[in-house]
């Protein structure tokens, strides 16, 4: 037997969702990957456990820092990105929170774009300021001075969407990381309207990616998962990261300098939040996301599909004032679409419609195949009205800036029938106004 492609990187993404990571000779050969419900594992001897907490052996003690089935998750999920190393979370908001805790201690900055999910934005604006982290926000998120504008030595990371929640927009992921190496400081990019298949910021030179592993990498709208992924590479040891120089210095001689040097960012958010603050993953919920991931490509490319039909009809028809949507030639990122996003720029859109909020509400009543939900990424469509929901509790102000107003619907498109979709929408919008 010489199976080797749970090992192999160079094999294509569709090859590598269904085996990266996952030798089936360490799991009893089982094909599938095995659930490892259990709290704790064997320790076997007194020096094997001393090797085990002091980090110089790779193993598993206590779920709550590691897990063999999640294990094999964040093989795979560095593997299709490109990464060296990934750590699956509890949520998305428990990975941007743990990434942005590790990065950035009290009296320190990070600057952000507006056009963010709604949460996303709170934790910036609302919580982490109690513990001493600022959020600085850019004011036109497509105009590099403006990030130039609001660094300053306290900053130490920039944080942008790939696909904008809820406007889809496009930020030159280029652009900002050449500013943020500029200035010594990573860029964090969330990828959860994208994922790996259809862009990988790594290599146009971002340094971690976050995700909410809920929306199209689990697909099907079952579990709750997050998940970040390094690089690798970034120079932690710059100067501007004092934390970093501690925690090397804590572990160069038992985890060793050269895993370090490539895996910093993740060893320490694993060792020092993961562990501590306890947002880990069950191993049910990794299993269910792994199940997800062997049908990604497969997925991602009947949603692209289908988003641009919608699209398409959304941009005819008469009630509906504007689509937000870069695979359309009339949108302002249409370029950048066509430069990061090759096979699709996601299938999230959203709409304005003529008529204001009364307009929405009639929209949400009429429909029968979309579900009024505020997941997305789902294989089922689903709409919702973003004031009232994802981005409720900002301003007037605060949403305007995220392309969110009394009259937006968001629309994840999933993977039913362009068709009915389409006759769906058509008669909910026709009921305007009846």
């Amino acid at each position: 037997m010489s199976y080797e492609a749970y090992k192999n990187n160079q094999l294509g993404f569709t090859t590598r969702q269904l085996h990266a990571g996952y030798n089936p000779a360490e799991h009893y050969r089982s094909k599938a990957v095995p659930i490892y419900q259990t709290a704790a594992f064997e320790l076997g001897d007194f020096e094997r456990c001393i090797r085990l907490f002091d980090y110089s052996e790779e193993g598993h003690s206590y779920v709550r820092f590691s897990n063999p089935t999640n294990t094999v998750l964040e093989r795979r999920l560095a593997s299709l990105e490109g990464g060296i190393e990934a750590i699956a979370l509890g949520s998305g908001m428990a990975a941007i929170s743990n990434t942005f805790l590790n990065i950035a201690k009290s009296g320190d900055e990070i600057v952000a774009v507006n056009t963010l999910y709604g949460g996303s934005t709170t934790l910036l604006n609302s919580i982490l300021p109690d513990y001493g982290i600022v959020g600085r926000f850019v004011e036109d998120e497509n105009d590099i001075e403006s990030y130039r504008k609001v660094i300053t030595e306290k900053t130490k990371a920039i944080y942008i969407e790939s696909l904008g929640n809820p406007g889809m927009n496009i930020i030159d992921i280029e652009a900002v990381t050449n500013l943020a190496h500029e200035h010594g400081i990573p860029l964090i990019v969330d990828n959860t309207f994208a994922t790996p298949y259809l862009l990988r910021p790594f290599e146009y030179g971002a340094d971690i990616v976050c995700y909410s592993a809920t929306k199209y990498l689990a697909g099907h709208g079952t579990t709750i998962v997050g998940a970040v992924v390094e690089k690798g590479g970034f120079d932690w040891l710059n100067g501007k990261f004092p934390q970093f120089e501690k925690f090397y210095d804590e572990y160069k001689d038992t985890i060793g300098k050269d895993i370090l040097d490539k895996t910093m960012f993740t060893k320490r958010l694993r060792i020092r939040y993961l562990t501590d603050l306890g947002a880990h993953l069950s191993p049910t919920s990794a299993f269910y996301l792994l199940q997800g991931i062997e049908t990604l490509s497969l997925r991602m490319r009947e949603h692209v599909a289908n988003a641009q039909k919608v699209a398409e009809f959304l941009e005819g028809h008469p009630k509906v004032l504007s689509v937000a949507y870069p695979g359309l030639k009339s949108n302002k990122y249409h370029e950048l679409a066509k430069k990061y996003f090759p096979k699709g720029p996601g299938a999230i859109m959203s709409i304005r419609l003529k008529g204001g909020i009364e307009a929405a509400r009639k929209v949400l009543q009429e429909v029968k195949v979309f579900d009024y939900m505020v997941n997305v990424g789902d294989a089922k469509s689903l709409i919702v009205h973003s004031a009232t929901s994802t981005h409720f509790g900002q301003s007037k102000e605060e949403r305007e800036k995220a392309g969110v107003y009394d009259d937006t619907l968001r629309l994840s498109i999933g993977i039913e029938e362009a068709e009915d979709l389409i006759a769906d929408l058509k008669h909910a919008l026709d009921s305007i106004d009846e």
